[in-house]
């Protein structure tokens, strides 16, 4: 089975973005690029932002962890050392 998730998604201003192989993708961002929607592509469940927050605070998703950008809590993923699997 498939985990990722090779979709495209829409910007706020209704704009196309061609994301990468992600476990979780955006699938909203404001038209400040912050990235606002998610979807898990292992169990389809949508998150918005603050939910995806809460979910990693709570230790669901070991790959992110919580940034506080422009004092807003900001899902990120955890560094690896690659590019083609941040958070797009």
């Amino acid at each position: 089975m498939n985990t990722f998730c090779k979709e495209v998604n829409y910007r706020a201003d209704g704009s196309e973005k061609v994301m990468r192989n992600h476990k979780v993708k955006v699938t909203l961002e404001s038209n400040s690029g912050r990235n606002q929607r998610f979807k898990d592509c292992v169990n389809g469940k949508e998150m918005t932002r603050n939910q995806f927050v809460k979910e990693i605070k709570k230790g669901n998703y070991d790959g992110y962890y919580v940034r506080k950008i422009n004092d807003i809590d900001t899902p990120v993923s955890k560094p690896d050392g690659k590019t083609n699997n941040n958070l797009g």
